[in-house]
């Protein structure tokens, strides 16, 4: 009798008969050899069945079976190193729970429109499943180090009556006929918490309505922000540094076939430990001034051309090669998706020749003063093999909560940490502002309104202690880890300008 099993347990059964119960990834046939590629949500495995007389009619059956058809199949399980996950099963039956017809993401080239637009079915794909199981355990990891470091978990509210951040990204609400916004940070609630249960964190979704498509910005993302009472700006980065390399070892224990299956390179991951780089503001500054920028950035400019050129040629070449006579439609529809993939590419490169001479200048011409800038974050985080922290920006161009420096009154006691390999900002923070008097002026001095934050400024007049924390974003992180190109494969359902279906 049949015992019931998951792919991935299928290293327990070898020599069994199970039964799997999943989908069609795909299927071919070879003679009297028809190959199923099974996925059942928790790995791939190839299903053998051989047409013998016995066995004539369900052949048939299975042959007709479209892509992503729901069925039951049976058979011995045996180790084949060769195999999707190292074991198949020698088909003796299969039981069809429905024949789907006309499935749209076909094994041929799609663009990321057409996919995008299928969010919903490319889930299944294999690329798909593998980030987002990633990013599943990165959110566990996350939930793990803080229940496990004693933080209290605060469900901070999504409608917000203020700003948390820059009043210009606030989406508006109408609650009730009075004005409220969605979210764009926690922080602002978990400091009340913080301090009336010391370690704190709130982990949900926030809003920014920045106008931006570029491929580290969502509209909407998750966040998770802890908040510790008595620390200053030392301890804050110890945290973040400590808290990030945990997440990042987890991944590599717990999902390193996925990164595989990405194409991630895992040494520059296992790249991650403590202690990460430091530098401050004024020293990133001097960085972008430098020539090594100056030479790396022009080195990448005939770098990007050269291949704007190989590309060009590749894709003629191949679309003659696709378009002549007698081709194989296998070996067609595999050159489409290679044109496809190269003229992606193609895109990206010549994205690249457009912008470099404009970060070059950014760079050359970046005043002291300025918030780093997209293009800055990724030079600088290409300059280092580990994450590294930026801190001590002016106070000018940072949120009003930042504690002023005590030696320097132009900057505040705050953090970015820019992830290796040109990936940027994945954490923001800061020891936070508690003097009642001096957040008071910056509340002025950035016109925000005293009686919007009153409730706010009760936690500087009642029991108020040196204290911070930072805001980490999910999908910025698994972009990193994971080493996408691309933050809408990080999030289930990507929020962006011009995206909102499905």
């Amino acid at each position: 009798m049949a015992t019931s099993a998951t792919i991935c347990e299928l290293s327990q059964h070898v020599g069994q008969t199970v039964t799997l119960r999943g989908w069609l990834y795909n299927s071919r046939s070879s003679g009297k050899l028809m190959f199923l590629v099974v996925r059942d949500g928790t790995g791939l495995c190839q299903c053998v069945l051989e047409k013998t007389d016995a066995t004539a009619g369900l052949f048939e059956t299975a042959r007709r079976l479209g892509q992503e058809s729901s069925l039951a199949v049976t058979g011995t399980v045996r180790a084949d190193p060769r195999s999707p996950g190292g074991h198949e099963l020698a088909v003796s039956d299969v039981v069809i729970v429905q024949n789907a017809a006309g499935y749209p993401i076909t094994p041929k080239a799609h663009g990321v429109e057409f996919l995008m637009q299928r969010r919903h079915l490319w889930f299944r794909s294999q690329r798909q499943w593998a980030i987002l199981r990633v990013r599943h355990t990165v959110v566990e990891g996350i939930r793990q180090y803080f229940n496990e470091h004693g933080f209290i978990l605060i469900d901070t509210p999504i409608f917000a009556p203020a700003a948390g951040e820059g009043a210009q990204t606030l989406f508006a609400v109408d609650y009730f006929g009075e004005p409220v916004y969605l979210a764009q940070t926690g922080q602002l609630y978990v400091e009340a918490a913080m301090m009336a249960h010391r370690k704190v964190y709130c982990f949900g979704p926030t809003f920014r309505a920045e106008k931006s498509k570029t491929r580290r910005h969502l509209t909407e993302f998750w966040m998770v922000e802890p908040e510790i009472a008595y620390a200053d700006i030392d301890d804050v980065i110890a945290l973040a540094e400590d808290f990030v390399e945990f997440v990042v070892r987890k991944c590599l224990r717990e999902r390193r076939t996925e990164l595989e299956m990405l194409g991630r390179d895992l040494a520059k991951l296992e790249a991650v430990r403590k202690p990460f780089y430091r530098l401050t503001y004024s020293q990133a500054a001097e960085i972008l001034h430098s020539d090594r920028v100056r030479q790396m950035l022009i080195a990448d400019l005939e770098q990007a051309k050269a291949r704007v050129a190989e590309l060009t040629k590749l894709i003629a070449d191949k679309e003659a090669e696709r378009t002549a006579a007698g081709v194989k439609e296998w070996k067609a529809d595999k050159l489409a998706q290679e044109i496809m993939d190269a003229r992606d590419e193609l895109a990206d490169q010549e994205e690249a020749v457009h912008n470099i001479p404009h970060h070059i200048e950014l760079a050359a011409n970046f005043e002291w003063g300025s918030d780093l800038g997209g293009s800055d974050e990724t030079i600088i985080a290409r300059l280092h093999e580990k994450p590294v922290f930026v801190t001590h920006y002016p106070r000018a161009c940072k949120a009003f909560y930042m504690k002023r420096n005590a030696d320097d009154p132009r900057i505040v006691n705050n953090l970015d940490l820019l992830a290796p390999e040109g990936y940027g900002e994945i954490i923001g923070g800061s020891q936070r502002e508690d003097d009642l008097n001096v957040l008071l002026e910056r509340l002025k001095e950035d016109g925000l309104k005293e009686a919007d934050y009153e409730w706010y400024l009760d936690l500087r007049r009642y029991g108020t202690v040196p204290h911070g924390g930072f805001g980490l974003g999910v999908e910025r992180t698994v972009a990193w880890i994971c080493g996408l190109k691309h933050i809408r494969e990080t999030i289930p359902y990507a929020r962006m300008m011009g995206r909102i279906y499905p």
